[in-house]
């Protein structure tokens, strides 16, 4: 039997698990990104140096994008969202160092990726309106929309892992070919290309996922805002 073409041979087996390049490529993603993390917020002063004001400026370019998008406090969403967009573009990146195939452009990894903004999703909807006024939700405009606000639900997801996996899967198919026939050093405006590309689409799944999370949680801000015109 022909092996599916997104099947990926696994490295080595432990007991009945198999482990595969892409766990471990990501895996070292995430152990760069904490280690980093670690690094550049341990020493924090107020006479910031030069790390430390790239980091506020990003941290504050961030806050800024998720207060227009959901038009909320960021606070709640930073981390989520931060984390989302730094993991993305490392891990679309990582297609520059050789031999190294990122894990975005395996399905199995975007489709976590959109489960954890799906997870996301419920929880902030669930936190914000409650159990009964996020189930609401899902019979607006009126209670025939159930079915179709369900499907939504899913469909969106389902775009999620779709956009991801093929921008990134393209773009490293079309570098891949390109190295085959031309050589090393022709394809190096496409790797830039691809630079760009990641870049791009780190950003707009971290913009979706803010909005998805601010649709979820937009009853409580709308419940506030009536209880502060009430007010006196």
């Amino acid at each position: 039997m022909k092996a599916s073409p997104l099947a990926t041979a696994p490295l080595w087996h432990l007991g009945a698990l198999s482990l595969t390049a892409p766990v471990v490529v990501t895996w070292a993603i995430m152990a760069c990104i904490v280690a980093a993390s670690v690094l550049l917020t341990r020493r924090l002063a107020l006479v910031p140096s030069k790390a430390q004001t790239v980091l506020e400026l990003l941290v504050t370019t961030l806050d800024a994008q998720i207060r227009d998008t959901i038009e909320s406090d960021p606070a709640p969403y930073r981390a989520l969202i931060g984390t989302l967009f730094l993991f993305v573009l490392v891990a679309n990146w990582s297609a520059l160092l050789p031999g190294v195939e990122p894990p975005t452009a395996h399905i199995e990894t975007d489709a976590a990726l959109a489960l954890i903004v799906l997870a996301a999703t419920v929880y902030h909807g669930l936190r914000a309106r409650g159990l009964r006024g996020y189930l609401a939700t899902f019979a607006e405009p009126t209670w025939v929309m159930i079915p179709l606000n369900v499907v939504e639900q899913l469909t969106r997801t389902f775009s999620l892992v779709v956009r991801l996996f093929g921008n990134v899967m393209s773009g490293v198919f079309v570098v891949g070919i390109v190295l085959s026939l031309a050589g090393l050093l022709v394809p190096i405006p496409l790797m830039a290309l691809d630079l760009l590309t990641g870049a791009v689409q780190a950003y707009i799944f971290a913009v979706l996922a803010m909005v998805f999370v601010g649709a979820a949680a937009g009853g409580a801000r709308a419940s506030a805002g009536h209880r502060a015109k009430g007010q006196p």
